[in-house]
């Protein structure tokens, strides 16, 4: 990570930090509350202790979806998640000049995201789902939030490896 992600300074990195401090949380809770529809189905499958419940199957799918789609953001923002490194380091201004090469991929990905997302989103805005009677948009809405918040941290990345690679400090 970079040093201007991991002291942030100006308001939008500090907005960026807290947003990113946000979702590590989201995700903790996310996969916490996951953990519970999973043991009851599994508890309810094995055993006759408590009757099976059709909901739990639906609910871990929904908490599963999003977990990802949390774990995908916080991966673009510690530049991690589409990262492959193929090339030796060749120093800072040519390493730079690669990573904004390679993130023009992950911002096509992430205008797809946004641009389906919406779409997709759309599609579900007036259904629910079969078993939890849980709207739909409420799972669908996970892809263009995944695809805006690339946008967002892919924003800081490219400043700062443009100021890397014309030879400029990546520090705000």
């Amino acid at each position: 990570m970079q040093t201007s992600m991991t002291n942030p300074t100006g308001m939008w990195r500090r907005f960026t930090a807290a947003y990113a401090a946000f979702l590590n949380h989201l995700v903790v809770v996310a996969v916490a509350i996951l953990v519970v529809p999973v043991t009851v189905q599994i508890t309810s499958r094995y055993t006759e202790l408590i009757p099976a419940y059709i909901w739990t199957e639906e609910m871990a799918r929904f908490l599963f979806i999003w977990t990802i789609m949390i774990g995908a953001m916080l991966g673009v923002r510690n530049a991690a998640h589409f990262d492959v490194d193929l090339l030796p380091a060749m120093g800072p201004r040519v390493n730079a000049a690669m990573r904004i090469v390679s993130r023009l991929g992950v911002l096509v990905i992430a205008v797809i995201f946004v641009i389906g997302g919406i779409e997709f989103t759309r599609f579900a805005w007036n259904r629910t789902s079969e078993l939890a009677e849980l709207p739909l948009w409420l799972i669908h809405i996970a892809w263009p939030m995944a695809g805006v918040t690339w946008l967002v941290f892919m924003a800081e990345q490219f400043i700062d490896d443009f100021r890397i690679a014309s030879g400029r400090t990546s520090d705000q």
